[in-house]
């Protein structure tokens, strides 16, 4: 065991549970209306503990144990195996116990699972994201995690490259809210009524929490202090900040003037692009990632967002999925040590390469989307998805919660 690598992978989990509590949570709070603030909370809150309680039960054994191209299998159930506690032994994973690293991807299922609640914010009930969140983490995460990030996985084995989880994570989540915000449908108003962010200060402030600790999410990917996280730690400040810059200039472009929320916003994108190329680009490369997330985006939740006809409520889709996208294919591109990256050694090899990455987004979204549907569908037949009407213009947390924000 090395102790500076379990420090850091310690470290680094306790940096992506900031990233969702309180990170998300008031990212995502600050953009609903004030009458709702309480309800996403709760729903961001609530959907990554039950993410972590079926992790340890069975979640990590079918997404890293041995098994199949689709899942593992059942050897880790409730972590059986993983140590001995009357022997003080203890399974490792490459320099740091198993325990620790099963620890650490488990904050991992639980943001992704926390990051679909965007999608369908301010109308959904609270039962119905709880049934959701564990049928959709069964039978999307799970197998998309093992099929990418396992050995024996199937794009694994194809050489997908996703250093921290483009496809994993924001493919995975955003194509779920985008589904979520079809099925559940658009909000009462929603087109015809003002619904701006009740709270930017509190955005603002959700937002600078998930930079840093998306240093965790990505450079503790490393799994250890070694050069790579000194490389995929500088990459998540640096594309970051080209996003920042990147869509404030085309707000700026476009609207006139650029805002808080285009900033805020701008850093998520760069953060979501940056994700599966963090340890596996230079810095040349991690920059125009930034660039390219952050302009994308800024299309994404505007003029893709009008295509798609989706009241995705806070942009998830737009954000995390366009920035997915986009960072998972150039990751393919600034891999190559043509452009500055430790991977392909020619050219030659892009083309190849290219195609692999876009098999693995065409494969998450195909996979992300039915296994979508299917835990919307059962949610429905279960409980019903949607609040009343008047439940709804009222707002959820008095009448979900029994809670309110604010008192004037």
């Amino acid at each position: 065991m090395d102790k500076a690598d379990l420090a850091w992978v310690s470290v680094s989990t306790l940096l992506v549970l900031l990233m969702v509590v309180p990170g998300l949570a008031l990212f995502y709070g600050g953009l609903v209306r004030a009458k709702n603030v309480l309800s996403v909370l709760i729903q961001v809150m609530a959907s990554f503990s039950l993410a972590v309680v079926l992790w340890f039960i069975y979640g990590y054994s079918l997404a890293f144990t041995e098994g199949n191209a689709l899942f593992g299998g059942f050897g880790r159930l409730l972590f059986s195996g993983m140590y001995d506690l009357a022997s003080e032994t203890y399974e490792m994973a490459g320099t740091i116990p198993e325990l620790s690293f099963a620890a650490f991807q488990a904050t991992f299922a639980g943001i992704t699972c926390a990051l679909v609640v965007g999608g369908f914010a301010e109308r959904i009930r609270f039962s119905a994201v709880m049934i959701f969140t564990a049928l959709w983490m069964t039978i999307a995460y799970l197998p998309i995690a093992h099929m990418v990030w396992a050995p024996g996985g199937w794009l694994f084995e194809r050489g997908a490259l996703d250093f921290a989880g483009g496809t994993v994570v924001h493919i995975n989540a955003g194509v779920a809210a985008l589904v979520g915000a079809w099925v559940v449908g658009a909000r009462v108003g929603y087109g015809r009524e003002p619904m701006q962010p009740h709270n930017l200060p509190m955005a603002m402030t959700g937002a600078a929490l998930l930079w840093v600790g998306w240093f965790g999410f990505n450079a503790g990917s490393a799994l250890g202090a070694t050069q790579t996280t000194a490389l995929a730690f500088f990459n998540t400040l640096l594309t970051t900040a080209g996003a920042v810059l990147a869509w404030l200039l085309v707000e700026w472009k476009a609207k006139g003037r650029p805002s808080l929320l285009g900033a805020a916003s701008g850093a998520v994108a760069g953060l979501v692009g940056v994700t599966p190329a963090a340890g596996l680009v230079g810095p040349i490369g991690a920059l125009l990632i930034g660039f390219a997330a952050g302009a994308a985006c800024v299309w994404g939740v505007n003029g893709l967002k009008r295509m798609l006809k989706a009241d995705d409520s806070l942009d998830v889709f737009g954000i995390h999925g366009v920035g997915g996208i986009v960072g998972a294919m150039l990751t393919g591109v600034f891999n190559a040590q043509a452009f500055g990256g430790p991977g392909l050694a020619t050219l030659g090899e892009l083309p190849w390469q290219l195609w692999i990455q876009l098999e693995g987004i065409l494969i998450t979204i195909a996979w992300s989307g039915i296994a979508a549907w299917i835990a919307y569908f059962v949610a429905d037949k279960l409980c019903g998805l949607r609040v009343s009407a008047d439940v709804e213009r009222e707002g959820l947390d008095i009448n979900s919660h029994g809670e309110t924000a604010y008192h004037y």
